[in-house]
Formats: structure tokens, sequence, C-alpha cells
């Protein structure tokens, strides 16, 4: 019987039927999820400009209050402080260095009072570092004296002399007027030192009677607010800014000062004629609100500026005492959009790759499913030709497995095939692991052996670098401080001379006599012998230093040789000196020394001067660390302290022990605290080579021992033990 014959329709292979709509489907919906994520971004950076932008305005609203409010309370202590008598105002040398002494507490730029004779005096602080005294009289000209201080406040000479009357000041008439506690205009001084440009918290002062004595004032630079400013995350990309009601700029975190200076004169600048193109751009918007003195709540507005769109925040800043300004917060918007165009790009990135992945898996799977289907065809044809010799694999597909159950005498066969192959793969990978940890281990020497050989590098550069300063420093030195004698006895011949003459001539002529008050020639007769003694005390200073420097260095003692080990525990601790002195968040760090009778050790004294340093550093670390967690109080009950012991253990070896009280080293880091590159610091602070480097110099270089004892919370000591003599290895 003839078979009839069917039309067949087109026919597609099974492996496109099994990926093409897999494929589609991993398209489509990595696309929609890319699309969202964008979207979803573009709302996120509003939101987060928006937070951003408050929350910036909100710390410069905090530190304004906080830095602002200062001045004020200053001025009421030291007004009450006149009312009660406890100062007073005709002292005005012993007043001059009270406000001296407060400039000293406060980050201030100047404090005085303006008497209603005329008189006045302060302590001002115009280059905003040095502190000087500024004093005068009622009448110009030069009535001014501004003079220079010592570190304890005390007048030495006459900087400056200028012209001043209280009546033409508004920093003297405003607050007198007003007859309250107020911030008077900001000023606009050109003062000799330079420009000055402050605001003003004044208050008049009376006696115990009420009666009006004056005024008094203390000053805050501009430049000080825009310091603050700069130092806002927010600008490195953007602006913040403040301005009064007229649109004049009290302070921005730009580079642009806000002031000009025309003719040797500063004037204030306004924001519209600013040449910081952002700032001036958002004046002008802010013109159209009806002028800025309309803004009376925090507005929200969107700006573009250069073809950048900007997110811009206003806010009005009062305060009780009559300040009335604004500020300003601006952000761009690609500050944001940055971020997220790398994540458009990343999700294309990632719909290209997981397209890949997507077409690698379904040639796979398809491949995994017509494989067996073809095998087992292959396999009945040659069944059905007589060759039963066959190895077919029993499939995971349950309905395939069932053809296959015709072959499963080929199982044990294939089984023991892949059982071989498992079996060399395991050996491969085990001969792969042993070869990958030598090489490990070699790199780990190699970078271990390249970190000492440049750190020894560093310590010798700086050694020779040392010395080298040390020797220069000391020839100078030596000599100032051999002619200080011959010049202190010829300076005692003068004032001997000069009292003679005085004793004879007691009514010299009327130009020697002004000469002579105009010097305060007998001021300059009791300070010169006492300004000798000081320069001989700091050259003898200097002249130490240079010695610890030298002993520190050990330049001529490179090779191994016996030496004073004290020396070189004493220069490594005045090289430190300035971590161990007293600071205003900290009192001193005590160094207790318990030396003992030690003879010369046979070493190398340079490389174990870096032993005691880098343990000393590290027990100042410590004891610093442990500093943040305390108040001032705190720490002065219980002082941080490093004790030093050295002594003779069984006659041949000296023991060094370097104690501290700081936070201690927990078990666990006390066994990796002599492995090469462990540190407990954070990143950028230590190097993780310091200890590993001293363990070498102590057991390698010296056959001696360094052992670490700690307790957590409450300190560390390292004992160090070398051989008061070896051979020189």
């Amino acid at each position: 019987m003839k078979t009839p014959y069917l039309g067949q329709a087109k026919a597609y292979p099974l492996q496109i039927v099994l990926i093409v709509p897999f494929l589609i489907q991993i398209f489509a919906a990595v696309s929609l999820v890319g699309y969202l994520s964008f979207k979803n971004g573009q709302k996120a950076v509003n939101n987060l400009a928006k937070q951003l932008i408050h929350r910036t305005s909100e710390v410069v609203d905090e530190h304004l209050k906080s830095h602002l409010s200062v001045p004020q309370t200053l001025n009421q202590i030291n007004a009450d402080a006149i009312r009660r008598g406890i100062l007073d105002v005709g002292e005005r040398k012993t007043l001059g260095k009270y406000f001296w002494d407060q400039m000293q507490a406060y980050d201030l730029t100047y404090i005085g009072i303006g008497l209603t004779t005329g008189e006045g005096v302060g302590a001002a602080r115009y280059d905003g570092k040095t502190i000087t005294i500024d004093d005068w009289t009622a009448k110009p000209p030069n009535n001014v004296y501004t003079y220079a201080t010592d570190d304890q406040g005390n007048r030495t000479q006459v900087n400056t002399r200028w012209d001043w009357e209280n009546s033409k000041q508004l920093w003297y008439t405003q607050p007198i007027a007003a007859g309250k506690p107020i911030w008077t205009k900001i000023l606009v001084e050109n003062f000799p030192s330079g420009p000055y440009i402050a605001a003003s918290a004044s208050r008049p002062i009376y006696d115990s009677q009420n009666r009006l004595l004056g005024m008094i004032a203390t000053d805050i630079h501009l430049l000080k607010l825009s310091d603050f400013l700069r130092s806002l995350d927010i600008s490195k990309s953007g602006r913040v800014f403040l301005l009064e009601r007229d649109s004049t700029l009290i302070a921005t975190s730009g580079t642009e000062k806000p002031f000009t200076s025309i003719n040797q004169k500063a004037k204030r600048l306004r924001a519209m004629e600013s040449s910081d193109p952002i700032i001036q751009n958002i004046a002008k918007h802010l013109q159209t609100f009806n002028g800025f003195a309309s803004i009376t709540k925090d507005t929200d507005f969107q700006l573009e500026v250069q073809g950048k769109r900007y997110f811009i925040d206003v806010l009005p800043w009062r305060d009780k005492y009559g300040l009335d300004w604004l500020v300003v917060v601006s952000v761009p918007e690609n500050a944001f959009m940055a971020q997220i165009n790398a994540n458009t790009h990343t999700t294309i990135a990632l719909c290209f790759g997981a397209l890949v992945v997507a077409s690698m898996m379904g040639v796979f799977t398809s491949h995994w499913i017509v494989r067996p289907i073809l095998r087992l065809n292959w396999a009945s044809e040659a069944m059905a030709s007589g060759n039963l010799d066959q190895k077919v694999e029993t499939s995971s597909i349950r309905e395939l497995n069932t053809l296959s159950n015709s072959f499963n005498h080929m199982a044990g066969q294939l089984h023991e095939s892949f059982t071989a192959l498992e079996k060399s793969k395991e050996e491969l990978e085990e001969r792969v692991d042993e070869r990958t940890t030598e090489l490990k281990k070699t790199l780990g020497e190699l970078q271990r052996t390249q970190s000492q050989v440049v750190q020894s590098e560093k310590m010798s550069s700086l050694g020779q670098l040392v010395a080298g300063v040390a020797h220069e420093i000391n020839n100078p030195v030596n000599f100032i401080h051999g002619n200080l004698a011959h010049v202190q006895e010829y300076i005692q011949d003068l004032l001997a001379l000069m009292q003679l003459y005085q004793q004879y001539n007691p009514y010299p002529a009327a130009e020697i006599q002004t000469i002579a008050e105009d010097i305060d020639l007998e001021f300059l007769q009791e300070d010169l012998p006492k300004m000798l003694s000081s320069m001989r005390v700091g050259t003898d200073r200097i002249r130490q230093i240079v010695l610890s420097l030298r002993n520190f260095s050990r330049i001529d003692e490179a090779e191994f040789k016996r030496v004073d080990i004290h020396e070189g525990i004493d220069s490594t601790l005045m090289i430190l000196q300035h971590r161990l002195k007293a600071k205003p968040e900290q009192p001193e760090i005590e160094v207790i020394k318990d030396y003992g009778t030690v003879p010369l050790v046979e070493c190398y004294a340079g490389q174990l001067n870096q032993v005691f340093m880098n343990i000393l550093v590290n027990a100042i670390d410590a004891l610093e660390e442990n500093n943040t967690k305390l108040t001032y109080q705190e720490i002065k009950e219980n002082p941080s302290q490093i004790k030093i012991r050295t002594s003779v253990v069984n006659s041949t070896w000296l023991e060094v022990a370097i104690a501290d009280n700081g936070v201690g080293i927990s078990p666990e880091f006390q066994q990796r605290i002599f492995d090469p590159f462990f540190t407990t610091k954070p990143i950028g602070k230590g190097t993780g080579m310091g200890m590993s480097i001293s363990y070498q110099i102590i057991t390698e270089k010296h056959g001696g021992k360094l052992e670490c004892f700690s307790t957590p919370g409450k300190g560390t000591e390292l004992i160090i033990q070398i051989p008061l003599g070896i051979e020189n290895g």
C-alpha cells in the first residue's frame, strides 16, 4: 500500500525554539528594570538634593548660633565684671592683659572698650595669628599705640601708632545710642596692618552707680565665617554664602573674598557684583522676589547657571541682637546625576551581559536536551544494523532514561572512566595548590624584604638629614651663645654709664628728655638684661636639641659598637617632646624613668634607636586614642603615663621595659603584633611594618628577645632583652 505524501510545514531546529523565547523574556525584563531604575534614580536625586541642602542649612544655622553667641556672652561677662568693680577701666594696662588672656581662650579677632573720656584699650588678632594690644588716649594725632606682646601678654615694643577718636566711630556711637547689646554695622576699616572687616558685638558699660562709662565690643573677622563655609563637604561642588538684606556679601565658600580693594582701601562686595557666576546669578534671581528684604521664610528653587542646573535653598537667619542675614546653599544637579548616568551605563552593560549569559545558557540547555535524543537515535540505528557495542549515558530526564535502560550494561565502564578522570583532576588540583602556596610564601617574603629595605633606606636618609641639620645649626648657635656673655657685659657697662650720667646730670636738655620718654628709657634699662637672659636660655635649649638630634641619628655610630643606652632613649624622648607636652585638649603625657645601673652595651645604636622610636610612638598613639574617650578632668585625675625601666638580668642581659596605661591590646591582636603589615591603626596612619622591623632588629641583629604583655583597658608593656656583648652578626 502506498503511503500518501503529506505537505510539511516549515520546521525550526529544537535549539532555536528553546533559546529565542528565553532571550526575549530576559531582554524585556532587564530593559524594564533599567528604565524604572533610571526614573526612580531621578526622583531620588531631587529628594536627596533637598535633604542635603536642608542639612547643610541646619549645620550653618547651628554654627552661626554657637559661634556668634560667644561675643555677646563674653561682653556680658566683662560688662558685669566692670559694674561690680572686679575690672577697673582706669587700669588700662591691666585691662589690656586681661583681654589678651581672653583672646588666647577664644577664637576672636578683637576685644576692647571705648570710654566716654575718649580713651580705650583692646587686644586684637589683626593678622589672624599674633595677638597685639591697642592702647589709646583721648586726643589724636598718633594717640593709638599698638604693642607687640610676649607669650605672657606683656607689652614688649610699639609696633605702630595711628589716629582714633571714639566719638567719630560707629563702633562706639551705635551701642551708646542703642543703650543695649547690639550688633553694629559691619566694620570696614583700613588699619596700618591691612583691611579689617568684622562683625562687632557691642554693648554699653556702666559702673556700680549705673553711670555710663563707655562701651565694650568683641569682633569676629568675616573671613573666619568664609573658612567655615569652605570646610563644608557641599562646598567642593556647590556654593554656600551669607548675605545681608541689602545683598552685601558677608562670607562665601568660594575662593573670592567678600570685599574688594580700591586705592588700597577695602570696600564690601555686593552679591550681584561678584565675579563668581553662581553667586551673581543666584543674587539676580533673588532680586526678582521683590528684593532681598521680602524673603521671610525658607525658600527652595532651581536655577540654571552656565548650562548647569542648581538646587538652591535660601534661609533667613536672625538673632535677638539685631542680625538679619540670608543663608544661601546651592548644589549642582550633576553632582548627583553623574552617579545616575553611571548607573544607567551599568544597567545597559548588565543587560548586554544578561543577554550573552542567557544565550550561553540557552545553547547549553538545548544541547543538554537534544544530545541524549540524538545519542539514543544513533545507538538505535547501530543496534538495528547489528553493532551492539554502544555506550549510551543515562539521562536525568525521566522519559529519556526509560529508553536508556537497555544500555545499562555499559554504566559500569562509564563510571570507571569518570572515576579515573576525577582522580586525575584531584591530583592536578593538589599540585596546583602546593605550587600556589609556595608562590604566596615567596611573594610574602619578597614584600617583607622590600618593605624592610625601604624602611631602612628611609631611616638612613633621615639620620643623615637630621645629623646634617644638627651640624649646620650647631655652629651658628655656638657663635651666638658664645657672644651673648660679651654682649651682656657690654650692655651692663653701657647701663652703668647711663646711670652714672643720670646721677651727675639729673636735668638733661629738653630734647634728650623727650627722646627718653618716647623710647621708655626706664623700661629699656629694666627689660634689656632680662631679654639677654632669655636669649641665653633659648640658645641653651637649642644646643640641647641639637645634641639630642645627633645622638638619635647616630650617623657616626652606624656600626656595631659600645654605647650608653640611656643616651639613645633620652634622645628619642627629646625628639618626641612635641607629642608629649600638654595640649589644649589634654594634659602632658608623663614620662617616668627608672634607669638602673647599666654598663655600655654592644649594639647597632642607630637601629636600636629606631626600635625605641617605634615603641614610644605606638605608646603615645595608644594614650591619645584613650584620651579621646575622656574629658580633660578625667585625664587629669588619671594622667597618661609612659614608664621606662632599664636593668641588667643575670649579669649578661640588658632589659628595657616600656609601658603605657593606654587602651591596651586584645589577646587575638597580641599574637599578630609582630606580623608584617599588621596594624590596628586607621588607614594612612600606620604601615604595619614598625613592630615587625623592630622585632627583626632585636632578634636577628642583636640575638635578643622582644615580648609584648598587654591587658585591654589598662595598658601595654613591651620588654626588650639583648646581650650586653654579642658577636657582630
